[in-house]
């Protein structure tokens, strides 16, 4: 057989399953490791076409993600916790960049790894690779990162709710503060409660408000040189935080328009796991993991810290 014809062939497969991640039984893990099973054990056989599609669908997908943010549940929850959150935001992006320096670690992954963890996960990645000009093996390695902890607090969180003896106010709370992603702190806050569901999910939303003005703060400062003014695709997620939030009548049109953006998002998943190679995975090596891991037990530690004993209302 020849190699042409075998490329025509892994090229087939690579499209087929690229266009399967858009069934709404794919999640986003899912899409990340088969991405990078694919690339690890068949090679990417159209490398630069799935980089530049990548791309351009991170910023359409975060555009999308906007119609998800109903600004007025969130401000009244924000404005309560609007120091709070300023400070665990700053403190845990600072946090990030001093390890990632003192690990050398490379600055986009140190940067993207602390945004996904400050806010929420990767969603958060998404907004701000784009900004910074990520490559996108540094994508993949920050999203595997913190994916991969996402599952694990998935699992540890509501045993220790209960070692812990938390309410379902202080569940929720610690839930939206320590875990990335908001789908994860439901189903942690699940077996806790309805309202530490309602808790978590709220008080997620109300950080996720904060990746449109992070974002800007980050371009100007880590990439002025290269700087052209505010990026398109974060406008276009605050038009659509706001259209979503005060043309209610059309509910059901943004909700729907929000879901097919998480969607294309896990198919970029695809696209950018397919971006992790064993080349890439060498000279990366265990750091970003490490640093993930360090910053994420400081954070959960902290605020569990300051909820037991408590320090925050």
């Amino acid at each position: 057989m020849s190699s042409d014809h075998n490329h025509k062939i892994r090229r087939a497969a690579f499209v087929g399953i690229f266009l399967l991640m858009a069934l709404p039984v794919m999640t986003s893990s899912i899409a990340l490791v088969t991405g990078f099973l694919f690339s690890f054990f068949i090679g990417n056989p159209l490398p630069e076409q799935t980089s530049k599609a990548g791309k351009s669908l991170l910023k359409l997908s975060v555009i999308g993600l906007g119609f998800g943010i109903h600004f007025n549940e969130v401000i009244e929850v924000g404005k309560s916790s609007l120091i709070l959150t300023l400070i665990s935001i700053a403190a845990v992006i600072a946090l990030g960049v001093i390890l990632g320096r003192a690990m050398q670690i490379p600055p986009n992954t140190s940067m993207l790894v602390s945004f996904g963890t400050a806010i929420c996960g990767g969603s958060a990645i998404a907004a701000m690779a784009p900004v910074i000009k990520a490559k996108d093996r540094e994508i993949a390695v920050s999203l595997a990162t913190v994916f991969t902890l996402n599952a694990v607090a998935l699992v540890l969180f509501p045993p220790l709710g209960r070692i812990f003896d938390l309410s379902q106010q202080q569940f929720g709370l610690w839930a939206a503060l320590a875990i990335h992603y908001t789908s994860s702190v439901e189903g942690a806050s699940a077996s806790n409660g309805a309202a530490a569901v309602a808790i978590g999910t709220t008080v997620k939303l109300t950080r996720a408000l904060w990746i449109a003005p992070s974002t800007l703060v980050a371009g100007a400062v880590l990439k002025s040189d290269q700087r052209t003014g505010i990026p398109l695709f974060i406008i276009g997620f605050i038009i659509a935080a706001f259209v979503n939030s005060w043309l209610p009548a059309f509910d059901d049109l943004w909700q729907l328009v929000h879901l097919i953006a998480k969607q294309v998002l896990v198919m970029t998943l695809f696209l950018i796991g397919a971006g992790l190679t064993r080349k890439v995975l060498a000279e990366v090596g265990l750091k970003p993991l490490v640093m993930g891991i360090i910053l994420w037990i400081v954070v959960s530690a902290t605020t569990l810290g300051l909820i037991v004993g408590d320090l925050i209302p």
